[in-house]
């Protein structure tokens, strides 16, 4: 007889019988049946991917708008003392004190905030998953060791810490050998090193409940690995909490990728990144609102979309809820 993992959520019963239709639900059906019924998480889901094809294909959402690329000065859009205009029907979202248009700089602005956080955001969960098994399944002095490491990143501020790491990969070849140089690369590496601590923590917490449960307690009495036992017992029934976490910690990667190039140590110019954008725009935002308004409204739907699909998720993966 073999021994399982108890399911994605961690029940006792991998299925649910319902009684009206009298079929068996597995786990995932009950999690996309909550699902549906969230209008707010799947109208966020909606958003996202519209968000996301708009980034993938940008070149082909700029010519079928009729707009110029992200990296061309159009000098016909500014008065004669070089001022730029503001939303018109050739340059929908105005354009910047250089003539580029605004709308083009914002669709492919799209790509670097999209790439930095599933990237930046698929690295640290993968970091902090590892040093959470890790820590919470073999306790003792490694453990220890773990947690201590955890505590010293968590006491470093965390745009502080950005900025010095950025700042450091952007000058001569770069960082580890020229591995990370100047661009997405160096901000994909601050995301990762700054942001899985705390689902390290989580992880570290959860395995420490679940290596005591029956089932791993009956694979270790059938002489089932290490190994075995957290990949194929414990690591299942973590899929809930690294999902929602993951979704939730997303739109933290994309803001700080968008805080980082606010303040100059992020991606460079001339590429499109709407944190940038709005520290490009702030001094003349006054006069020029339109160059901050339109990076800065996609940054937070962006944003508000994960949250509260997110925010979704957790409902629909948590076992307790009502089906």
């Amino acid at each position: 007889m073999s021994v399982g993992a108890p399911g994605l959520l961690a029940q006792e019963e991998r299925y649910e019988h319902d009684f009206e239709t009298g079929v068996a639900r597995s786990p995932w059906q009950l999690f996309w049946r909550r699902l549906r019924s969230d209008r707010v998480a799947l109208a966020a889901l909606g958003v996202i991917v519209a968000l996301v094809l708009v980034a993938v294909l940008a070149p082909l959402v700029v010519k079928l708008a009729g707009a110029p690329g992200p990296n061309v000065q159009d000098r016909n859009a500014t008065d004669v003392f070089g001022t730029p205009l503001g939303p018109s029907g050739g340059h929908w979202f105005g354009v910047d004190p250089l003539g580029r248009d605004v709308f083009s700089r914002t669709v492919y602005g799209a790509r670097v905030s999209l790439l930095v956080g599933v990237v930046g955001t698929g690295v640290a969960v993968l970091l902090g998953v590892a040093v959470g098994l890790v820590a919470g399944y073999y306790r003792g002095w490694v453990d220890t060791l773990l947690s201590r490491l955890v505590d010293v990143v968590l006491s470093f501020p965390v745009l502080l810490l950005g900025i010095g790491i950025a700042s450091a990969c952007s000058l001569g070849k770069g960082c580890v050998g020229g591995a990370v140089t100047p661009g997405v690369r160096t901000v994909i590496l601050v995301v990762a090193l700054v942001s899985w601590t705390s689902i390290a923590r989580i992880v570290r917490g959860q395995v420490l409940s679940l290596r005591e449960r029956e089932f791993v307690v009956a694979a270790r009495s059938l002489g089932a690995s290490n190994r075995r036992i957290v990949v194929r017992e414990i690591l299942p029934n973590l899929t809930a909490p690294i999902i929602v976490y993951s979704s939730l910690l997303l739109p933290q990667t994309i803001l700080l990728e968008a805080a980082l190039s606010f303040l100059g140590v992020g991606v460079s110019p001339p590429t499109a990144s709407w944190g940038w954008m709005i520290a490009d725009a702030s001094d003349n935002f006054d006069t020029q609102w339109w160059y901050m308004v339109f990076p800065g409204a996609a940054l937070l739907l962006t944003v508000l979309a994960f949250n509260l699909l997110g925010d979704g998720l957790r409902d629909a993966l948590d076992p307790r809820a009502e089906r």
